[in-house]
């Protein structure tokens, strides 16, 4: 079914929150709530504000670098929880995200490799996707092929509905050094587990 909404690009410029809690109003109809009692009076109005706060996150600065005084070091960042919404079933689904990356002449800001991490996950996501996303955002950055990530996840779509139990999923993309060298790619295992 072919949609009137003109946003096909997620241009965040474009979220109508009126029409946000319009939707939200008619939800609450559909599952036979009152949205009209007290407890749910201004829920289509906070519920559009969510939305619109989601799609438009701003991650702020995240192209700083600095040159690199060394060089084939490797740099690994670890425990970045995110969150994000699951494009199959519109439920939520965090992340806790870990990044390798041998560093070559350019050096990421600290900080940066977390709100990469946030950008790309603030929109509706598969966890795979968010991976791959997250690993090419560093690698153009950085000026580097040697970048890994991993994240470990819970989609409250697979534990809240459906089969309805309790599990973690791992996903994770090596490139460069951390898929072609076994050693390269366990000592950034190796890293994010603590070993």
């Amino acid at each position: 079914m072919a949609s009137k909404l003109t946003n096909p690009k997620n241009d965040k410029s474009t979220i109508d929150t009126q029409r946000l809690e319009n939707l939200a109003h008619e939800l609450l109809l559909i599952i036979g709530e009152d949205p009209t009692r007290e407890g749910l009076i201004d829920t289509p109005k906070r519920w559009a504000k969510w939305w619109k706060e989601f799609i438009e996150y701003d991650p702020g600065k995240i192209n700083v670098t600095f040159e690199s005084i060394v060089y084939d070091q490797m740099v690994v960042v670890k425990g970045i929880r995110v969150w994000s919404l699951c494009e199959h079933h519109l439920l939520p689904f965090w992340c806790d995200i870990s990044m390798g990356c041998i560093v070559k002449d350019r050096v990421l800001g600290l900080s940066k490799f977390a709100r990469i991490a946030h950008k790309h996950s603030h929109k509706l996501q598969i966890q795979e996707r968010l991976v791959k996303e997250i690993a090419e955002n560093v690698m153009s950055l950085t000026k580097s092929d040697d970048v890994a990530v991993v994240a470990t996840g819970n989609h409250l779509c697979a534990t809240m509905r459906g089969i309805k139990t309790d599990y973690q999923m791992v996903t994770s993309v090596m490139n460069g050094i951390f898929r072609d060298k076994h050693e390269a790619r366990q000592e950034f295992l190796s890293l994010i587990r603590g070993d």
